[in-house]
């Protein structure tokens, strides 16, 4: 028996990585941000925020008991985004960190404005940190997987 060992030339190996270069960069240009799913990261933002109307602050502050939930409605809000797009992102890139960094810090600054109203007697006003919640954490949702599709042209 016979085999044949010689493996593809250079010019098919060079075309073949070329095609599948302009595929994946076609999958990566076809991808659209699913707005409703990644608006949902900002429904948890907003509620966790607003739930600082609901508190005291002061000696007997106790903090929201909504934390511990938020945190599983992301990872719930994450796995419908995966099924949806049916795209498990191995890596994210540097700038989806940074745009997760972003909506750590800014729905920290947001929730600890809205502590700072409800006890000034403003509860009325976390209404407004919650919008600004949910706008920020929406929009750096949608950076992050912007920044998470075109990481896939470079893997």
């Amino acid at each position: 028996m016979e085999s044949n060992c010689q493996g593809p030339s250079r010019d098919q190996a060079i075309h073949t990585l070329n095609e599948l270069t302009t595929d994946r960069d076609r999958l990566a240009d076809s991808i659209r941000v699913p707005w409703a799913l990644v608006a949902g990261f900002g429904g948890v933002a907003a509620w966790w925020v607003g739930a600082t109307a609901s508190t005291s602050p002061g000696q007997n502050y106790e903090s929201p008991t909504t934390g511990g939930l938020a945190v599983a409605v992301v990872f719930v809000v994450a796995y419908l985004v995966q099924r949806e797009t049916g795209i498990r992102f191995r890596r994210m890139g540097s700038r989806a960190g940074l745009a997760v960094v972003g909506i750590v810090l800014s729905c920290l600054a947001l929730f600890s404005a809205s502590l700072g109203l409800v006890a000034s007697g403003l509860q009325w006003a976390v209404a407004l940190t919650s919008v600004l919640a949910f706008a920020s954490t929406t929009w750096l949702a949608g950076v992050a997987y912007r920044s998470a599709v075109e990481n896939l042209r470079s893997a």
